[in-house]
């Protein structure tokens, strides 16, 4: 630790004057960055291993989630981007992972396994749950600065037409601040196919879908491009696992 001495060293014309006292300069304490907070052992093997595929600091840098944030992941299922999100905003940040009920019936109950295991024995002490309908959230839920979500609006699309998706987007809406952020990831799909089989939609269908959900469109990334995915097999066909072609847009809510 180096030491600053102030003063000229010099004597003054009274010699019994008692001689400036050295300062010590005290270092910053640095916050380690993501991704080395990602790569530590503190996360399950699982977790990591998913990483490759995911790329969550680039996600996370790209939407503009920063310390002291407070994000809501949105149908967060097993929770892995709820853990990322609880790392990037750090312990004054606050995360709350919202799921309606039919999340925890798929699987066997495992996505509600894996959440309470995240969250047991207060592991993420940023972390609270909203277990709750899309439809009935309501703004006392929140306000949050950001929403997140991710592999989930295709399921919404698909099964309830574009206006269940557009009502799902609005409810989103109403959790955040004025000018909140809403970062959606889904599988891409393309044209002339059939997405909804498929598992996937078409990345114009959600930025209509968004726009008329009152969110802007304000920039998309191709971090999770996969080129060897020509969007036409099932997203959960053997190898495509992780290895799908996806979409990231970062949307703003306008009041």
């Amino acid at each position: 630790m180096a030491l600053l001495i102030a003063g000229c060293g010099g004597k003054t014309s009274d010699d019994s004057a008692e001689p400036e006292q050295p300062t010590t300069q005290v270092p910053v304490p640095t916050v380690p960055d993501l991704a080395t907070l990602l790569a530590s052992e503190s996360r399950s093997a699982v977790d990591r291993a998913r990483d490759a595929g995911r790329k969550p600091a680039a996600v996370i840098e790209f939407v503009g989630i920063r310390p002291g944030m407070s994000v809501v992941d949105v149908i967060g299922a097993g929770g892995y981007y709820t853990e990322v999100l609880s790392l990037a905003v750090g312990p004054e940040g606050h995360v709350a992972a919202l799921n309606p009920a039919v999340v925890f019936q798929l699987r066997d109950g495992a996505f509600g396994k894996e959440l309470n295991a995240r969250l047991a024995d207060n592991r993420l002490p940023n972390v609270s749950r909203i277990d709750k309908e899309l439809a009935e959230v309501t703004p006392s839920d929140g306000p949050f600065d950001a929403a997140f979500t991710a592999l989930n609006l295709h399921d919404i699309y698909n099964r309830y037409g574009e206006e269940g998706a557009i009502g799902a987007m609005q409810s989103v809406g109403a959790l955040l601040k004025p000018g909140g952020i809403f970062a959606v990831i889904d599988h891409d799909g393309a044209t002339g196919n059939d997405n909804e089989a498929l598992h996937r939609m078409q990345l114009t269908d959600a930025i209509r879908v968004a726009e008329a959900a009152g969110f802007i469109v304000e920039d998309s990334s191709d971090a999770l491009h996969v080129p060897s995915d020509d969007l036409s097999q099932n997203v959960f066909a053997e190898g495509m696992r992780g290895n799908t072609d996806r979409f990231l847009l970062r949307l703003r809510k306008t009041d």
